[in-house]
């Protein structure tokens, strides 16, 4: 799917352009880190550079921090910190990856223009000081932008060190709900609607007299009580962010050369750590103006590793674009005290990022810092700069990532199951969530369905709506929550199913359209004629648990968590489960319905971590991808690959502090890391928090 591209004018008049990432050929694993010459509190660049080759560090990722280092005053430029780091890597071998400034403004730029900090929902405008501060849509911020962008690229497009760039920073909206946003949200509802009739019909806004009867009088959404309306806000600051960073990748490409890639580092919804999918930026959409998916994947270690972020931002971030390879820009070498990882720990995570189909894997950052708000995230070196348990076995994973480099490289990944997940549902529902009686979000329910996945050792990817034409690539789709959806979303999910697919719905899925207006018909709505069941109502959980004998579970250890729906089935739909309750009992908690030529199963309700094992379990093997892999799980974990060379390559992972033994069931071949013959059934042992990666004869 091409990406429109908004282009903001002083008038706020939206023109429709499209932008398309290229291709990019890479040809060896890139190893490194984030480096920072100018924080540096001595003169040490020769020094860092030798402990860099120790470790066969092969790239750094500079400039992204340097505004006000560049440009210390208005028009006023300084490139001395940039040229020093750029001729000393190049001499060395070392290559480099370019960013864009733009994510931390100057002190002049703040005194000079304070409109563009961004204004916020609540009224307040942002001080200076943090990053992203600032309102991504404002012309004098652009302007500004531009101009430094345009001046270091003048400067370095040149030089030879430079692979590729990186525009801007973990990009987001930033919240910035000001006056000209507001202005420019006005300009894209005319676009989109064309009357004010078609808004006040579509989103109900004759509710508590919020009817809109003129332009002129359009509201700031700021202090909306109708979600139709938040959500349309929140989807257009969405599109801020993608005009944004697409907005700088054709400013990069008007200096950029052909083998050069332009990229950016997404995060994910952060909760301490990389969780889930984030809300603040449709990442399917902005990938479609880079060349390469870049993506920073941050989790938690000790004894609180189990992969399950690598792997989840992973697929993620490979299926941004369509199952490509993609660069880890940010992962943690030491990072928080709580991350300070045991031995062994930074080669499972290394090689956990390239079995989810990772090229790169770079650490933020190089050297901790000595003063300012990140002191205490540690880089790869301690405070000291001298060499710690961490920077040596970094030195093992960057000789392995040279010496394996052809067998590793571009690994490809073929799954039969993917989820279907949407950022206008996600926003829709976490709007209400559960109807205001709970607190979970839509990740919340993402997240146990896809770990139970990771740990019985299942390969997913992931779909949007701008992705619905790949339905058919799968045999198993799972659907969290799909709140609002539009009517032809819905009806390419049921013809899925008619043709022969077999679909896993949660509950609040189909309910609204996509305009988050509540569907008038049984519930779930159009989607109901591939599950073969309805409700019209639903409540809280209390005291229930489920019964029926379809999974063997002991039901009074399975909890209906968060929501229940009470569902009544058609004619030949099969009931796989009721509510155990004394009055809720009568209905049914989950379903399985036969339409076409496919299965639709509908969940009624959050299960617990078993029950969503067992449903999984019975669905894997209904759809015939119950295999070896699943004879295997967690804290073993497999995951398999075909590299460059045609062959299939299979990761094995312990991630657990108990050493593991595992029988091989595969095709002969060879231990790439020992260089030993692996045969058909033969033991392998896994050494706490260590791996195995077999490439098949």
């Amino acid at each position: 799917m091409k990406q429109f591209k908004l282009i903001i004018m002083p008038l706020f008049v939206f023109i429709v352009q499209f932008s398309q990432g290229q291709s990019y050929q890479q040809d060896h694993l890139y190893y490194g880190v984030a480096y920072y010459d100018e924080y540096m509190p001595y003169e040490r660049l020769q020094k860092d550079i030798e402990m860099m080759k120790d470790a066969n560090i092969n790239f750094v990722r500079i400039a992204e921090s340097t505004w006000s280092t560049v440009e210390p005053q208005d028009g006023i430029y300084n490139f001395s910190s940039i040229d020093r780091v750029l001729d000393a890597m190049h001499e060395n071998g070392i290559d480099v990856i370019f960013g864009t400034p733009s994510y931390a403004i100057p002190a002049w730029l703040a005194h000079k223009h304070p409109e563009i900090l961004a204004t916020t929902p609540d009224g307040k405008t942002n001080v200076y000081g943090p990053r992203q501060n600032m309102d991504i849509s404002h012309e004098t911020y652009r302007f500004y932008v531009e101009r430094v962008i345009r001046k270091m690229m003048e400067h370095v497009k040149d030089h030879p060190a430079i692979i590729g760039y990186q525009v801007d920073n973990e990009t987001k909206h930033f919240n910035t709900a000001g006056e000209p946003v507001q202005k420019k949200f006005v300009t894209h509802m005319k676009e989109k609607f064309k009357s004010l009739d078609s808004i006040n019909s579509k989103y109900g806004l004759d509710y508590w007299s919020n009817r809109i009867n003129s332009w002129e009088e359009f509201p700031s959404v700021n202090g909306t009580i109708n979600a139709s309306f938040r959500s349309e806000f929140e989807h257009f600051q969405r599109l801020l962010v993608t005009d944004f960073l697409s907005w700088q990748a054709d400013i990069i490409r008007d200096y950029s050369k052909p083998n050069q890639f332009i990229t950016h580092n997404h995060d994910l919804e952060w909760r301490g750590y990389s969780f889930g999918m984030q809300p603040d930026a449709d990442h399917f959409e902005i990938d479609q103006a880079l060349d390469v998916v870049g993506i920073d994947i941050y989790h938690p270690t000790q004894d609180h590793l189990t992969g399950i972020e690598i792997s989840f931002g992973g697929d993620m971030a490979r299926s941004f674009k369509d199952g490509k390879n993609y660069f880890i820009i940010e992962t943690e070498a030491q990072g928080f005290a709580k991350w300070t990882p045991y031995p062994g720990q930074l080669r499972l995570q290394a090689f956990s990022h390239l079995a989810s189909g990772a090229s790169m894997v770079g650490y933020w950052h190089w050297h901790s810092l000595h003063n300012a708000i990140e002191t205490y995230w540690k880089g790869l070196l301690s405070h000291d700069f001298e060499p710690n348990p961490t920077y040596n076995e970094a030195k093992t994973i960057g000789e392995d990532f040279k010496r394996l480099n052809d067998h590793l490289l571009g690994l490809k990944k073929n799954n039969d199951v993917a989820f279907f997940v949407s950022n206008e549902a996600m926003t829709a529902f976490d709007d209400f969530s559960f109807g205001w009686f709970s607190s979970e979000k839509y990740n919340d329910i993402v997240r146990p369905f896809y770990d139970a996945l990771y740990k019985m050792n299942v390969g997913v990817d992931f779909l949007d709506p701008s992705t619905i034409d790949k339905l058919s690539n799968y045999k198993l789709i799972v659907v969290p929550v799909l709140y609002a959806a539009s009517d032809d979303i819905l009806e390419a999910l049921n013809t899925y199913v008619e043709n022969g697919g077999r679909i896993i719905y949660t509950f609040k899925s189909g309910f609204s359209d996509e305009n988050v207006k509540v569907r008038h018909t049984k519930q779930p709505g159009i989607i109901r004629k591939a599950t073969g069941n309805y409700y019209s109502q639903f409540a809280k959980p209390e005291n229930v648990s489920i019964k029926g004998d379809a999974y063997g579970l002991d039901v009074q250890d399975e909890e209906v968590k968060y929501f229940m729906e009470l569902l009544t089935t058609d004619k030949n739909t099969n009931v796989l489960a009721y509510y155990d309750h004394p009055f809720w009992g009568r209905y049914a908690a989950i379903t399985e319905n036969k339409y076409g030529k496919g299965i639709a199963t509908y969940i009624g309700f959050m299960p617990g971590e078993k029950l969503i094992n067992k449903i999984f379990e019975d669905q894997l093997k209904k759809t015939k991808l119950w295999g070896k892999d699943q004879n295997l799980t967690y804290p073993i974990i497999v995951k398999t690959g075909t590299n460059k060379k045609g062959k299939t390559v299979r990761y094995f992972f312990n991630y657990s502090q108990e050493k593991q033994t595992l029988k091989y069931q595969y095709g002969r071949g060879t231990e790439l890391l020992n260089g030993d013959k692996i045969q058909n059934e033969q033991p392998l042992t896994l050494e706490p928090w260590g791996l195995q990666i077999v490439e098949e004869n």
